[in-house]
């Protein structure tokens, strides 16, 4: 199974980037992983880097997928960083998001784990199939039903190194792959740039990751001007399966004309 990648990683206008991402393409499977530092407490990017190094530490891409040891992964991933926070009393508090993509290349089956708000999303035949749901307050007031209006989105009632000690990441079912499939893994930052609707125009535009990427970091680049707002630290890693072109054809110049200025 072909796998071809791209990822990016920006500070925006914070003072450091707590972001980390890291991949491992082996001959039997394959592992990504983004993390973002949980701002407000210090660490953030410790409790990220330890996270990340912990779960590619233990990958092991010359066996298939099995998705007990993936669990044990996390929660090794996990336990890290709540010993640093015991180590170091500054770190007391530190956490990190996280979403981790698995691959069997050779039963063509996918696997994928979350804490926090960092999400993953799967295009299939180049529209959205799939999506995580956000360990946040905001997302919890949602599924009751309430008004979110006002709410800080950025309120998380788990991460790695957060809430519960007993508490653990959300995991996927296995999935069946198809060829074409786009996985998108990004922070916070990169989600709240670029809607669902312009990730899934975007993919109608491109041959390759690389250049999805390049079209959301413009919508992202562009909604910042607008706005004059903070932005926030944003990462992403594009994970195509197989052959997508086919899935990725210009729909329309309505759709172009959200990333490329058309003349008249």
């Amino acid at each position: 199974m072909n796998i071809t990648i791209a990822s990016m990683s920006n500070q925006g206008s914070r003072e450091s980037n707590q972001d980390q991402t890291g991949e491992i393409i082996g001959e039997h499977s394959a592992c990504f992983v983004v993390c973002d530092g949980v701002a407000g407490f210090p660490g953030g990017e410790v409790a990220a880097t330890l996270a990340r190094n912990t779960i590619l530490g233990q990958f092991d891409g010359g066996q298939h997928l099995d998705a007990q040891q993936i669990c044990q992964y996390v929660t090794n991933a996990n336990q890290a960083i709540r010993q640093q926070q015991k180590v170091v009393h500054e770190h007391r508090r530190m956490g990190t998001t996280l979403v981790s993509l698995f691959i069997d290349r050779d039963y063509q089956l996918a696997y994928w784990a979350h804490a926090g708000d960092s999400r993953l999303y799967l295009f299939r035949r180049g529209y959205l199939y799939d999506v995580t749901i956000d360990h946040s307050l905001i997302q919890q007031m949602k599924d009751a039903g309430h008004q979110t209006e006002g709410i800080n989105s950025n309120l998380l009632y788990f991460a790695l190194g957060m809430g519960d000690e007993g508490r653990d990441a959300s995991y996927s079912d296995v999935v069946a792959l198809e060829d074409g499939d786009a996985f998108l893994l990004c922070t916070d930052g990169f989600w709240h740039g670029v809607s669902q609707q312009h990730m899934q125009q975007a993919l109608h535009m491109v041959n390759t990751p690389h250049e999805w990427l390049t079209l959301m970091h413009q919508v992202i680049q562009k909604n910042d001007e607008q706005l004059a707002s903070q932005q926030d630290n944003y990462s992403a890693v594009a994970v195509w399966i197989g052959a997508p072109q086919d899935t990725t054809l210009l729909h329309s110049l309505s759709d172009a004309a959200q990333f490329i200025p058309l003349r008249d």
